[in-house]
């Protein structure tokens, strides 16, 4: 395991670089699947409105303004920010020990801060005033709904973090009271449907807000969506973050059938769970589960990758709107939802029943697929499609 990319790169190309501590691997691949998530749906995007399923508005930009003091003032609290704690993990002693308590700590280099920040502010003012016209002009422009996948990308990010660490606080109650602000604060500890859920939410009101049809949306989406998820969980898989599955004592059910992939202890993981690792130096993180476990985030990268591949196929052939994204629900339910099964996680007591939270959800979101697949034709037919 890798728990960052300065462990990977010493390991797999002797390449010794300790500010590389920074670059946590979980978050390496988060920011690899909404790039790749990006880039597919400003594909999918640009197909639909070539075949008229989305349309253009007209906005009115002024040009050759020169900067404003808010653009200066937003961009030096933006640099300020990253010299602060990013360049400041190069400037504090013993910053690079632990850099992700680092950056979620009061600490930082203010001469970092400030000379990125006033660096960041002058930027912005060379680059409007480099264009500055002596009459500033006002000029019509067309903006595609492919144009603001930069907006959907920065709406899903940021709803996304926040739904993520206020269900998993919900799930893991009694841990968050005994520190409420650390546990917000914290890096770790991040539950995907909560994120779905906040994401799907807080792009819906954008959606409503600039006029474009959010179920439309959703389907051009589904794809992108079941590739990030499959990337994000690389994260786990390399990092070792803990959403690995239950102890697996059985047989094999091959003797062909690798170690790895039926049972695994995750050396050097992240969280430093199990036990001390023999004559282990050149890590911190010398420790691995014993006895081993279902590689479960292992299993969800092939499922995830292989649902995919069967989304991007279908398409082109699915006509109706929000079959697509009633198809996604369901396959992602199903999946998380036999996945539960061998994975570690906190379970509720309900009527003598103790499913997950992620049983339930999942749960939750095939029903509304299937219900979605079948009413589909009817709420479209009768304009009442989800917008």
């Amino acid at each position: 395991m890798y728990p960052n990319l300065y462990y990977a790169l010493k390991d797999l190309f002797g390449i010794d670089v300790p500010f590389f501590k920074v670059i946590n691997s979980f978050g390496f691949f988060v920011a690899l699947s909404f790039l790749a998530a990006a880039w597919l749906l400003i594909k999918e995007l640009r197909r639909k409105q070539a075949l008229g399923e989305f349309t253009y508005v007209e906005t009115a930009v002024q040009i050759g303004k020169p900067a404003s003091a808010t653009e200066i003032i937003i961009n030096f609290l933006l640099g300020f920010f990253l010299g602060y704690k990013i360049l400041g993990v190069l400037f504090v002693e013993g910053a690079l020990n632990d850099p992700q308590s680092f950056i979620f700590s009061k600490q930082g280099s203010w001469p970092a801060g400030l000379i990125l920040g006033f660096f960041f502010g002058g930027l912005k003012w060379w680059e409007k005033n480099k264009n500055k016209l002596p009459k500033p002009e006002e000029r019509k422009i067309r903006i595609w709904p492919s144009d603001r996948v930069g907006d959907f990308t920065i709406i899903s990010a940021v709803a996304g973090f926040i739904g993520a660490k206020i269900f998993d606080n919900l799930e893991n109650w009694n841990r968050f009271i005994q520190d409420p602000i650390g546990n917000l604060l914290s890096p770790s500890g991040l539950t995907f449907y909560g994120g779905l859920i906040f994401a799907i939410a807080a792009l819906w009101y954008y959606c409503r807000k600039k006029n474009i049809s959010f179920i439309k949306l959703a389907d051009a989406t589904s794809p992108s969506l079941m590739l990030a998820y499959g990337i994000g969980r690389m994260g786990c898989q390399v990092a070792g973050d803990g959403d690995w599955g239950i102890i697996n004592t059985y047989p094999k059910p091959a003797s062909w059938f690798p170690d790895w992939l039926w049972a695994y202890d995750y050396p050097h993981n992240v969280n430093k769970e199990g036990v001390p690792i023999p004559n282990c130096t050149w890590s911190d993180y010398c420790y691995h589960l014993q006895p081993p476990v279902f590689p479960t985030p292992l299993y969800e990268i092939i499922i995830a990758l292989l649902l995919f591949a069967f989304l991007w196929s279908i398409r082109k052939k699915i006509k109706i709107t929000g079959r697509l994204f009633a198809i996604y629900l369901i396959v992602n339910g199903i999946e998380r939802f036999f996945i539960e099964h061998i994975r570690v996680n906190t379970k509720y007591d309900i009527f003598g029943f103790h499913p997950t939270q992620a049983e339930i959800i999942s749960s939750c979101l095939i029903i509304f697929g299937i219900i979605l697949y079948i009413y589909s034709p009817k709420w479209w037919i009768n304009k009442k499609a989800l917008t």
